[in-house]
């Protein structure tokens, strides 16, 4: 039952004259059973507030798990900078998203803007019983910007100076990501699937948890930032024919930062529900709590699937068993199901996850023709399985869980399961849309950043690595304190080889490199 229905429920004394009371003792019970709709709205308020919250932290804990994952995907003289610039992420979006973003993203009120809000900065005016805002919906959102910013940080990992990541940081979460969040999330965005009326091609683009609004904004704005930047120093030699391979220093890590991030993405994508005591229909066994259940399943399968996919597939290609490959893998495919997990069976999520894996493999071999250089695979991951994931949700989108989860009595539906073409429709133009925004805006910020000498270290710097020369020491230590400083040999060998390194050499977690 909606919020608005259970608190319009209020007693009339002259309802109960008819079963034979006197005015007085109507009077009395109306007073005593509207108490009890009072409490019950209260608790109802209570149990969806304390869902969204818990929802909130889950999808918080998933900045250690990115921050897992960067530092055992970086090499090991790198691995106080990446923490550290994931520890900002966190900090600049908050400071950002609290003064301007949420606003932008979600201040309706007054007229209507399809684009962009512009009410509730810095949580004036919340808690807002109008719109339904308590500062548990803040916190939820919070924590979706932050994600999208950690993944562009890992696409330039290795080689930014520490200034480009405070400036993209605080503009990406506060400014680009709330807009792109408020025409899919907002009730009047312009892309929204929950307007009331005028929804795009009559059903909106489904983007439910975010594929576009988190992973293809961050994964497309960390492309833009690699490619001005340039690959890491070694990545290709000199002519830039012969790749070379700059592993990460811990695998272990790479595992320890998935695990969490599967289960941050818990609060991910069944949290998006934002309330969970919401029945469908009058004394029915089905509501909220079933399609989150549903959602949690999805999440999993899409996942599981892009990661058996993943192992088979890059084992074809590599002759390997790769555990860090299988991880990206399984992340490509909660980036995927992310769109439509709430809206598709869990038989099409195994479709999802396959595909997904396939569309990672085959992004991160052109990205290998084109001497890309991403130590993450952020762009790949995210970016392109983010849009796969859109879709997805256009082709199999079942109608009656659409008619169920965005409340509605008819609407366009998935494709194949005879919607129709409209729901495609609505998701192409709005993936063009992102594309469109994130390159006209990150775009020139970097090539500002890049042209003003802000954007990237040193190459002495780089070969060095940043913890030493930018962090005041090595992550890693031996035991006497001490740490190698192979500073005079790394550029020895930068001098030597003109910027790269010898043609074919591969450098693994030890190397200084």
């Amino acid at each position: 039952m909606a919020l608005a229905a259970v608190a319009s429920i209020r007693c009339s004394s002259q309802d109960l004259l008819s079963f034979g009371l006197a005015p007085n003792a109507s009077s009395a019970l109306c007073s005593k059973l509207d108490f009890v709709a009072d409490r019950l709205y209260a608790t109802q308020l209570a149990v969806d507030n304390s869902y969204l919250l818990f929802s909130a932290y889950l999808v918080f804990a998933m900045q250690l798990g990115f921050a897992m994952l960067c530092a055992g995907s970086v090499r090991a003289k790198n691995t106080m900078n990446i923490m550290l610039t994931n520890v900002l992420d966190a900090a600049c979006g908050g400071i950002s998203y609290y003064l301007f973003g949420f606003a932008f993203a979600f201040g309706t009120g007054g007229t209507t803007n399809g684009f962009i809000g512009r009410y509730f900065f810095a949580l004036s005016e919340i808690p807002d019983s109008s719109a339904g805002f308590d500062y548990s919906f803040f916190l939820f959102q919070w924590a979706f910007a932050i994600a999208a910013a950690g993944i562009t940080s890992g696409s330039i990992a290795e080689r930014t100076q520490f200034v480009a990541y405070l400036i993209y940081s605080t503009f990406l979460s506060g400014f680009v990501y709330p807009i792109v969040s408020h025409w899919a999330w907002s009730v009047d965005g312009w892309a929204s699937a929950s307007k009331p009326s005028g929804r795009l091609f009559g059903s909106g683009a489904i983007d439910f948890a975010g594929s576009g609004v988190v992973h293809l904004v961050g994964g497309l704005a960390g492309f833009w930032a690699a490619q001005i930047e340039g690959p890491r120093i070694g990545r290709f030699d000199k002519g830039g024919a012969a790749t070379l391979v700059l592993k990460g220093h811990s695998a272990s890590l790479v595992v320890l930062g998935t695990f969490l991030l599967w289960f941050g993405w818990y609060g991910f994508n069944p949290g998006s529900f934002l309330i969970i005591l919401s029945p469908y229909g009058a004394g029915s066994f089905t509501g909220n709590w079933t399609a989150v259940g549903r959602t949690a399943v999805t999440t999993t399968l899409a996942g599981c699937s892009a990661a058996i996919t993943t192992l088979f597939g890059r084992r074809f290609l590599t002759g390997h068993w790769a555990v860090v490959d299988v991880c990206n893998g399984l992340l490509g495919g909660f980036a995927a199901i992310t769109a439509g997990c709430s809206v598709v069976d869990p038989w099409a999520s195994l479709i999802c996850g396959f595909v997904s894996a396939w569309v990672l493999i085959g992004l991160n071999l052109l990205a290998e023709r084109f001497h890309y250089d991403d130590p993450l695979e952020a762009a790949q991951l995210h970016g392109g399985c983010g849009t796969w994931g859109l879709i997805f949700t256009a082709l199999f989108a079942k109608e009656e869980h659409v008619l169920n989860v965005y409340g509605r009595t008819s609407t366009p539906y998935g494709l194949f399961m005879g919607g129709g073409g409209r729901l495609l429709a609505a998701q192409i133009v709005y993936i063009l849309a992102i594309v469109g925004w994130v390159t006209v805006t990150m775009g020139p910020l970097f090539w500002t950043l890049h042209r003003l000498n802000l954007l990237r270290i040193s190459p002495e710097d780089e070969v060095a690595g940043m913890d030493l020369t930018r962090h005041g020491g090595m992550a890693y230590y031996h035991q006497d304190g001490s740490h190698h400083d192979g500073h005079k040999f790394q550029l020895h060998n930068l001098s030597k080889h003109g910027g790269g390194n010898a043609p074919g050499m591969v450098h693994d977690a030890a190397s200084p490199l």
